[in-house]
């Protein structure tokens, strides 16, 4: 039996390894720390991220740049209008040898999965993926598949084009722990950027910090970081409030509430702390319960969004001391 002191020891180990994640992902998508801190907050929470960018600013650079920080087995899928649930979950495929079937796996078994311009794909095959995200399983063909662990899903939408897309619906996006932008870089860190990449990509030098048992071990002592009482109640008053707010015709569910409160834990252990801060819950709330909003039609057109009405109910509830 392993003693507890050892285990303890190894796995304050793999936290102070945190940083060097961080500070390695920050080396190829740069000036974009807040955003990649929301990133590894979602991956250690065990949850998924939809990144909503125009083209070119490092979307995919981020997909791949993390799958070999993590030792994990990448996989890219181009959502496109004609692709199909079985073209991303697999299926039974004939062996005309023998007159048997057999059963192929698609990309979504792996570890990293990049799933671009999601918003490109029908609802139908947009769903393919709430199963997944939800109990990293999926059932095929009246199956069911468990998914390798650990798994992440990091989903792609261009904002700005609308032209031959789906939005995502309400449960799909409920799905995401978060949702993030890249952005354009300041001009300065662009000239970095030209630079780093003068002679090669800087993934290219990239190398593990973790791998897929270390990456469980720290998901799983996520759960183990403390919040104290006064914390929980100020998350769900946020979220709460969110349900009684005129703007919305839907506010944010319980699972918001739950994922906020796991991205706080999350959160905590990247800046190697076992305990979760006030500061943890308004740096994320946006990032988390922004996207799972319904905003009435009349809000839509008067230009507020999911973003400021967040940040108003930040300011209007008062912070536990």
């Amino acid at each position: 039996m392993t003693d507890v002191s050892e285990t303890d020891s190894s796995l304050d180990t793999l936290i102070d390894r945190l940083p060097a994640l961080k500070g390695q992902l920050a080396g190829v998508i740069q000036g974009k720390e807040e955003t990649l801190e929301i990133l590894l907050v979602a991956w250690l929470a065990g949850g998924s991220v939809l990144i909503e960018d125009v083209p070119g600013v490092g979307k995919t650079t981020l997909a791949k740049a993390l799958s070999l920080l993590l030792d994990a087995d990448f996989k890219r899928v181009q959502f496109t209008p004609d692709l199909l649930p079985a073209d991303i979950l697999g299926g039974s495929v004939y062996n005309p040898k023998d007159g048997s079937f057999y059963f192929r796996r698609g990309p979504i078994f792996c570890n990293v999965l990049l799933a671009d311009e999601i918003n490109r794909a029908s609802p139908r095959t947009q769903s393919a993926l709430l199963e997944a995200m939800s109990e990293q399983q999926t059932s095929i063909e009246g199956t069911t598949h468990p998914l390798p662990s650990p798994f992440f899903v990091l989903a792609t939408q261009n904002p700005i084009e609308f032209h031959g897309t789906y939005p995502l619906p309400e449960a799909q996006l409920d799905r995401f722990l978060a949702r993030i932008q890249i952005g354009y870089p300041d001009s300065d860190v662009e000239v970095s950027i030209l630079y780093a990449q003068q002679e090669k990509h800087p993934v290219d030098g990239l190398e593990p910090v973790f791998n897929a048992t270390e990456c469980i071990a720290l998901q799983q002592s996520v759960r183990k970081v403390r919040v104290d009482p006064s914390l929980a109640e100020y998350i769900v008053a946020i979220v709460g409030a969110t349900r009684d707010d005129s703007r919305l015709e839907l506010g944010s569910s319980p699972r918001g509430s739950l994922m906020l409160f796991r991205a706080c834990q999350a959160r905590a252990l990247l800046q190697t702390r076992d305990y979760i801060l006030p500061d943890d819950v308004q740096a994320l709330a946006v990032s988390v319960l922004a996207h799972r909003l319904a905003l009435s039609t009349k809000t839509r057109y008067s230009g507020v969004d999911g973003v400021s009405i967040v940040n108003e109910i930040l300011q209007s509830i008062p912070i536990p001391s």
